[in-house]
């Protein structure tokens, strides 16, 4: 099946690779693996031993964050020699929250061609458990917020602001910290994603406010890498515990100020919880955007 597929030569091809179980990989991946004069690569020692696995050797070029711009020229000259050069992260999908964007933006620039071999990703694996699609909406794609405190901060207010899924990544020595932040959120619904599709794979769905609470069950849910998908906001369930006064209030000064000056002066007459306020304020723009 794979080899009914032309592979052209001088072209660069973009091969996605498992993100733990090394099941995952493609049928085509392993016949452009097989196939090219070279793989570029973000660790050549994990891509070695990648290949081992699935018995293939091939010459590897070290490709990464620290040296992209000058290793892209030197693929970009395998591929003006009319060579097959493949690109592998070392997991996932090269150029998502990975090395490989630049590489790319070089072949392009060269008027060469970058092929996309697609394979395991831990964003749509937790979208297709998570209950919500995305499709009232959309989902964001935000990946690893900032690894500063205030910056971090800031990001999660946007994220409050925006009635959308939003799916992030994160590491595993600053997951408590993302928690915390997140915690924000309120009773917005969030779906955790813990080692998707390795050994202690964990998938559980909690309040944000709550995040913090479920790391601190077990001493294990801290290791590992992490997707999470902060869920989008609804009318239904903004609204759910508001009295007809606040929502009156809310309504009269979205009507003139913006969604975080009307929340907080909304908090400050009504007494209502600002995340509440929030999420309703969110809703309400959202439905009359929609209007």
């Amino acid at each position: 099946m794979a080899e009914q597929q032309h592979y052209p030569q001088g072209a660069l091809y973009m091969v996605a690779t498992p993100i733990g179980n090394l099941a995952d990989i493609g049928l085509r991946a392993l016949h452009v693996l097989d196939l090219v004069d070279c793989i570029a690569c973000e660790d050549t020692r994990h891509t070695a031993a990648l290949l081992q696995s699935y018995g293939l050797h091939k010459p590897l070029l070290a490709l990464h964050e620290h040296n992209e711009a000058e290793a892209a020229q030197t693929v970009v000259q395998r591929l003006r020699d009319g060579q097959r050069v493949a690109y592998v992260s070392d997991a996932g999908t090269p150029g998502v929250s990975d090395p490989g964007a630049r590489l790319c933006a070089a072949v392009h620039a060269a008027g060469l061609r970058a092929l996309p071999l697609p394979g395991a990703s831990s964003i749509t694996a937790l979208l297709s458990v998570a209950g919500t699609g995305g499709h009232d909406g959309g989902f964001v794609f935000t990946g690893f917020l900032s690894p500063k405190a205030t910056e971090r901060q800031r990001e999660v207010q946007a994220i409050a602001a925006d009635p959308r899924a939003c799916v992030l990544l994160e590491a595993p020595h600053r997951i408590e910290a993302l928690a915390r932040d997140l915690a924000a959120l309120g009773e917005r619904p969030l779906t955790i994603g813990r080692e998707l599709t390795k050994q202690f794979e964990e998938v559980a769905q909690v309040a944000a406010k709550d995040f913090p609470a479920w790391l601190q069950a077990g001493a294990h849910r801290t290791r590992g890498e992490f997707v999470l998908l902060v869920h989008p906001t609804t009318a239904g369930t903004a609204d759910d515990g508001m009295d007809e006064a606040t929502l009156r209030t809310l309504d009269l000064l979205l009507a003139e100020l913006p969604v975080k000056t009307a929340v907080k002066l909304c908090a400050e007459i009504s007494g209502a919880p600002r995340n509440a306020l929030y999420q309703a304020a969110l809703a309400r723009r959202h439905g009359a955007q929609e209007d």
